[in-house]
C-alpha cells in the first residue's frame, strides 16, 4: 500500500487554506481553456477569486447576494458549451439555493461546479448562521452529483483540476482557515479513490477536510498506546471509495469517522451505510451531534463540540476495549 503523508508533518508543516488553493487553481486552468467561467456572489474576496476577475473579467459574473440567481445562470452557462464555477459560503449553496441546484443542475445534468468555502464548525466567529453543518448531507442525496472534501491547498487544488474534467455537476467543500498541508504537489490524486495517510491494524480512522490533519494526531498518539490506527483520507465522499473499506473492514475490523459536519448524512452515514451491506463492522461516529454552531474561537469550538484530537483518542481507546 502506497502512502502519501507529507513527511514535514510534525515537523512545522506549511499552513494555507483550501480556498487559497481553489483561487490558484482556476488561474491555472483559465490559461488553457477558454470555457472556465466564475461567478460569485458578492464573496470574491472570501473564495480568493479576485485576482481571477482582474485577469479575466469577461470571464467573471458577479451576481451579488443572489445565490439561487447565480446557479440558475450557470446551469445555463454550462448548457451552452461552459464550465463555470460558482463561489460561495456552503450555508448559501446549497442551502439558499436548493431547488435550483436540485432541478436546474442536477436533474439537467448540467456540467456546473459547486464551489463552497467556509463549511463546519471551525467558521469560528461568523456563528450558527455561517457554519455550514449539513451540507454534505443534502449534495450527497441528489442523483449525479461528485461530492469533494481536500485536506489541504495543494488537494483543493487537484479537486478543481478534476472537477474541470468531470463532465457533470460537482461539488467542492471546504474550511475557511489555513491548514497544515498533508499532501505535496506531487502527491497522487484520484476522484473516487481514497488516500491512506498511515497504515494501521487495529483501528481505521476515516476523515475528511480538516478533520485529516486531527485523525494523524490522534494516531500519533494512539500509537505510544499499542494502538496502530490507520488513518484514511476520504477527500471523496461521492462516489464513495467502497474497495478501500472492505480492506480496511477486514484488516483492523474497527472504524472511526470523524468529521467537521453534522453525524447525520455525513461521511459517517456514508459509510455505515456501506458497510451495513457489504461489510458490517463496529463504527464509532466523532461528528457534530444534532446541534448547531455558535460563535467562537475555531480551535475552542471543536472541543466543545467534541470532534478534537482527544475525541478521536478516547473513541479509539472505548473500541479497543470492547470484545
Amino acid at each position: 500500500m502506497n502512502l502519501y503523508l507529507d513527511t514535514t508533518l510534525f515537523t512545522g508543516p506549511e499552513k494555507k487554506s483550501c480556498r487559497a488553493g481553489y483561487g490558484d487553481e482556476l488561474l491555472e486552468l483559465a490559461k488553457k481553456n477558454k470555457k472556465i467561467v466564475v461567478l460569485d456572489a458578492d464573496l470574491a474576496e472570501s473564495l480568493k477569486v479576485s485576482e481571477f476577475r482582474r485577469k479575466y473579467p469577461t470571464r467573471f459574473f458577479e451576481m451579488g447576494v443572489a445565490e439561487a440567481t447565480m446557479i440558475s445562470a450557470a446551469a445555463g452557462l454550462a448548457l451552452e458549451g461552459f464550465t463555470p464555477f460558482t463561489s460561495s459560503f456552503a450555508v448559501f449553496t446549497p442551502n439558499q439555493a436548493l431547488s435550483q441546484i436540485r432541478v436546474s443542475v442536477a436533474y439537467n445534468r448540467a456540467n456546473v461546479k459547486i464551489v463552497a468555502s467556509h463549511a463546519g464548525i471551525t467558521t469560528g466567529g461568523d456563528g450558527a448562521t455561517h457554519q455550514a453543518l449539513e451540507d454534505i448531507a443534502i449534495m450527497r442525496t441528489l442523483p449525479g452529483v461528485t461530492v469533494l472534501a481536500p485536506a489541504d491547498y495543494w488537494q483543493a487544488r487537484k479537486c478543481v483540476r478534476a472537477a474541470a474534467k468531470i463532465l457533470g455537476p460537482v461539488y467542492i467543500r471546504f474550511g475557511r482557515s489555513d491548514v497544515p498541508s498533508i499532501t505535496t504537489e506531487k502527491t497522487p490524486f484520484q476522484v473516487g479513490r481514497a488516500q491512506v495517510l498511515q497504515e494501521g491494524r487495529d483501528i481505521a480512522i476515516f476523515a475528511h477536510g480538516e478533520a485529516v490533519y486531527r485523525a494523524l494526531l490522534a494516531a500519533k498518539e494512539l500509537k505510544k498506546h499499542g494502538i496502530r490506527a490507520a488513518v484514511i483520507n476520504m477527500h471523496t465522499i461521492k462516489p464513495l471509495d467502497g474497495k478501500i473499506i472492505e480492506v480496511y473492514a477486514k484488516k483492523c475490523k474497527r472504524f472511526i469517522v470523524t468529521e467537521d459536519h453534522q453525524m447525520a448524512g455525513g461521511l459517517g452515514s456514508a459509510i455505515a451505510e456501506y458497510t451495513a451491506q457489504h461489510c458490517p463492522v463496529p463504527i464509532s461516529l466523532v461528528a457534530v451531534r444534532d446541534k448547531f454552531g455558535e460563535s467562537g474561537d475555531p480551535e475552542k469550538l471543536i472541543k466543545k463540540y467534541h470532534i478534537d484530537t482527544d475525541d478521536i483518542i478516547e473513541a479509539a481507546h472505548k473500541m479497543m476495549d470492547k470484545k
